[in-house]
């Protein structure tokens, strides 16, 4: 009996060595993270966790009111870019290449891109990595019931996904991730 007593009291004087000696060594790159790091991952794990789905994960998604057409929303997309000065660069018919390729229907799928090249600058200086979050881009889907869908990346990867950013680039990612959720929320109901 005294033989397990001590067993249990040296792998609990282990185990508080461990516990000590990752506190030490995390610590300092734990402080220099975004303070929601925890809170982001918590609700990205959650979803993953439930969906087991990585893409599910890591975007938005928002349902199109029905009725709308895809032309109403794809007009709405680029009407409501202009009124916040976020410039639409362009798009890419997925469903024209595919039909193009198979001579036979495809159900509407078109990426449109949207920058705030000032933004995208202060992102390059930050890091060249940060090109791949650029330009933004929001998808309109026809999903296989013929119900219309909006996607965009959630940019709360760049804003909370790891070190905290510099104030002034933080503010203005803060914009433009704003400015995409609420274009996204809108032209779901095909807003102008």
């Amino acid at each position: 009996m005294k033989l397990i007593r001590n067993l249990f009291a040296l792998l609990g004087l282990l185990t508080v060595i461990a516990a000590g000696l990752a506190y030490l060594r995390l610590s300092p790159l734990l402080s220099e993270l975004d303070p929601d790091f925890l809170k982001f991952y918590e609700e990205t794990g959650g979803k993953l966790l439930e969906t087991g789905d990585p893409a599910v994960a890591m975007v938005w998604a928002v349902p199109v009111e029905a009725g709308l057409t895809p032309e109403d929303v794809a007009d709405s997309l680029k009407s409501l870019a202009a009124s916040r000065n976020f410039l639409f660069v362009g798009e890419s018919p997925f469903y024209k290449q595919i039909e193009a390729m198979t001579g036979q229907p495809y159900r509407y799928v078109n990426i449109f891109s949207f920058c705030d090249a000032l933004v995208g600058r202060m992102m390059l200086a930050y890091g060249d990595a940060y090109s791949a979050f650029m330009p933004c881009r929001i998808a309109l889907v026809e999903n296989t019931k013929g119900e219309l869908w909006l996607y965009a990346m959630n940019l709360d990867f760049v804003l909370h996904g790891g070190k905290a950013l510099p104030e002034d680039l933080r503010i203005n990612v803060q914009k433009v991730r704003d400015t995409i959720w609420e274009i996204m929320q809108e032209a779901a109901r095909g807003e102008f």
